[in-house]
């Protein structure tokens, strides 16, 4: 006769159970670990990189993208941007967001091309219509190189008050560290075609003048307040 297996005793079943369940965990657990770095790597690709050099705080910017449409937002790829087009909205007394819905408009009426990455209203708010990753319809042939910055204005000089001004020189200071815009590539809509635009600052060069050195007085400020911060990590992380 065939001699019968001796049976596992209550203990040995109970090793073996546990093992099988401490085996299980740890493949879970390597699993897991797998999953949450693939996703950490995905997540670390796609997120936008950001500007470790930055001296400049970014704006408050109320992002209000407008429908990608053919007419104001046709979502084509800015490659790179050399130049900062400073431009006013030519109608007196409306709202950063009036000149916003304008642009939304235009995809249902058809009547032209035309939009702005910003526009800086009369109180100082800021609103954003697209991404600065797109071409904005607003500086013609500089279209594919530049950002474009809308400026609201209380009347028909063109003149913007001090809160848009204010803020006006925040935003363009900060874009310039960003992408490294020269001085000399912060300019008017005139500058491209000769067309009114800024009226206030084409026709008084001493104001245009003036916002230009307004802007690199806010960059150098902002540079030298950090200095002594950077100077003192320098000296800790150097331990």
């Amino acid at each position: 006769m065939e001699e019968k297996g001796k049976k596992p005793t209550a203990i040995e079943m109970f090793l073996s159970k546990l093992f099988f369940m401490f085996l299980g965990a740890v493949t879970v657990m390597i699993l897991v670990c797998a999953v949450l770095s693939f996703m950490a790597d995905v997540k670390e690709k796609e997120a936008p990189k950001k500007d470790v050099d930055m001296d400049i705080d970014k704006p408050n910017i109320v992002k209000e993208y407008l429908t990608p449409n053919t007419y104001s937002r046709s979502q084509r790829k800015l490659k790179q941007v050399k130049g900062i087009v400073i431009h006013y909205t030519a109608n007196p007394g409306s709202s950063a967001m009036d000149n916003r819905n304008y642009f939304e408009n235009l995809r249902k009426k058809k009547t032209t091309y035309a939009s702005s990455h910003f526009i800086v209203g009369l109180k100082g708010e800021i609103v954003q219509c697209m991404p600065l990753s797109e071409i904005a319809y607003a500086s013609n042939k500089r279209n594919i190189d530049t950002i474009s910055i809308e400026c609201c204005h209380p009347d028909s000089s063109g003149k913007f008050s001090k809160r848009t001004y204010k803020s006006l020189i925040h935003l363009v200071a900060w874009l310039s560290e960003k992408y490294h815009v020269k001085q000399e590539n912060i300019i008017r809509h005139y500058d491209v075609t000769g067309k009114m635009c800024p009226k206030y600052y084409v026709k008084h060069k001493k104001a245009w003048k003036k916002l230009k050195k307004d802007v690199k007085k806010y960059r150098r400020e902002h540079r030298e307040k950090l200095e002594p911060a950077k100077k003192e990590e320098n000296v800790q992380t150097s331990f």
